[in-house]
Formats: structure tokens, C-alpha cells, sequence
């Protein structure tokens, strides 16, 4: 017998509010069942492990020791970027090269870092 990974938990100062930004990111409704001021909040994705949001009292101190890399689906990465941006995540650090490839690290509206990396088709060229 193995086991399979059903969710990812990220604590979090509001499971709401933190799983409503991800939402946003990865264009999925949180689960109906979720509702602010709910301590937890479900995230499915259409493939792999769910996002679960647990509220928790104490506050992020330190860089995360697990992240995640986003790749977007329909646009490049510099446009993700952008869109990312417009829903409330900040630009941390730029890692992107002169010929294309590289990464952007961002933080969400918690101040955990993630990276948005090329899309399929940027990496394929």
C-alpha cells in the first residue's frame, strides 16, 4: 500500500481571504461550504492535490521552505505576471534573462513567496 497526496495545507492568518487570492490565481471557485470567517477553505484543482487553507494564530516569520511554481496556461509568463499583480500579489524578485528564459518570485497577500515561471509554448521556441 502507498500513499497518494489529497491536500497541501498552507496555514494562514485568514483561510478565506488567503484561499479567495488563490482562487484568482488558478481561476477555480473555493468550495461552497466556504465562507469568510471560516477557520479552513478548500481549493480543488482540476488535477492533484487541493489547496487547504488553515487558519492559525501565529504570523509567517521566515522565507517558505515550500513553494509553489506557477506555469500559465493561455497567455506568457510577463502577461501572468501582470494579471498576477492585479489581484493583489507583489513582485519580490525578477529572475528573468535577457533571452527569455527565467522566473518571476512573487508573494500573495499573505507574504508567501511563489514563481511564476514560461508558459509551455514560451519554453517550447
Amino acid at each position: 500500500m502507498v500513499s497518494t497526496l489529497r491536500h497541501v495545507s498552507i496555514d494562514c492568518s485568514d483561510a478565506y481571504e488567503l484561499g479567495q487570492f488563490w482562487s484568482k490565481v488558478f481561476d477555480r471557485p473555493l468550495h461552497d461550504d466556504d465562507h469568510p470567517g471560516d477557520p479552513e477553505a478548500l481549493l480543488s484543482l482540476p488535477e492533484g492535490p487541493g489547496l487547504l487553507f488553515i487558519t492559525v494564530p501565529e504570523g509567517k516569520a521566515v522565507k517558505n521552505r515550500l513553494h509553489f511554481d506557477v506555469t500559465p496556461t493561455d497567455r506568457t509568463r510577463d502577461d501572468e505576471v501582470e494579471r498576477l499583480l492585479g489581484v493583489g500579489a507583489t513582485q519580490f524578485e525578477d529572475h528573468r534573462n535577457p533571452d527569455g528564459t527565467g522566473w518571476v518570485t512573487m508573494r500573495d497577500i499573505e507574504g508567501n513567496e511563489f514563481c511564476v515561471e514560461r508558459s509551455r509554448a514560451e519554453r517550447d521556441v
